[in-house]
């Protein structure tokens, strides 16, 4: 079996927004998002933040799967953090719990293999752009976008951009949110802007 790379690992966790939570012998669904510092966000149950141990199964619990043990840090829907629970808010809609929590990677796996847990936890290169790059591609009518989609087999009729980051562009479908990676990982936004400007258009758009 091939070594996973932590460029694919950090693509897979990016793919992947949905999962499950087990600790203290539960085990409960859960969506979140990645913060522009590699922590993961997301609205949790009390008991999540009181459990000694949580492994966050991506999006299952078989072989193939991504497992991660992972620390949960309480934080108030105020202040600074208030940006993250709106991002996750656009991603996912209203949530069910309301309470907070930014989610540190303390170590992984993925089809068998270990992952650098200060690896996964990769910031954002795009975050002092992302918004002007997120108006960027929600322009109408948006035709970057769907061609991405139709390279990539990812179904949806009508993308919305809520999220881009160094490799692919996060979008809301009418259920979930899909993910559309670049070609190439990128580190700046003149790379992107450049990317999207030199894209060319399937003729059955």
């Amino acid at each position: 079996m091939q070594e996973v790379s932590i460029d694919a690992a950090i693509e897979f966790l990016h793919g992947h927004l949905s999962g499950y939570v087990k600790f203290d012998g539960e085990r409960v669904a859960v969506k979140f998002i990645v913060a522009s510092d590699g922590a993961l966000v997301m609205p949790v149950m009390e008991a999540m933040l009181l459990a000694m141990e949580t492994v966050l199964e991506l999006p299952n619990d078989d072989d193939d799967s991504m497992h991660l043990i992972v620390t949960l840090s309480r934080q108030s829907e105020t202040g600074t953090f208030a940006q993250w629970c709106d991002r996750w808010r656009a991603y996912h809609g209203e949530p069910e719990d309301v309470r907070w929590a930014s989610v540190a990677i303390d170590s992984g796996r993925l089809a068998g293999w270990f992952l650098d847990d200060q690896a996964m936890m990769k910031a954002n290169p795009l975050a002092a752009d992302e918004i002007h790059l997120l108006k960027q591609l929600n322009a109408q009518p948006r035709m970057f976008l769907k061609a991405l989609c139709v390279t990539n087999k990812v179904e949806c009729e009508d993308p919305i951009a809520v999220g881009v980051d160094g490799g692919g562009i996060d979008i809301r479908r009418m259920h979930d949110v899909g993910r559309l990676p670049f070609p190439l990982a990128f580190e700046n936004a003149e790379q992107v802007r450049s990317f999207i400007e030199g894209a060319s258009f399937p003729t059955n758009l």
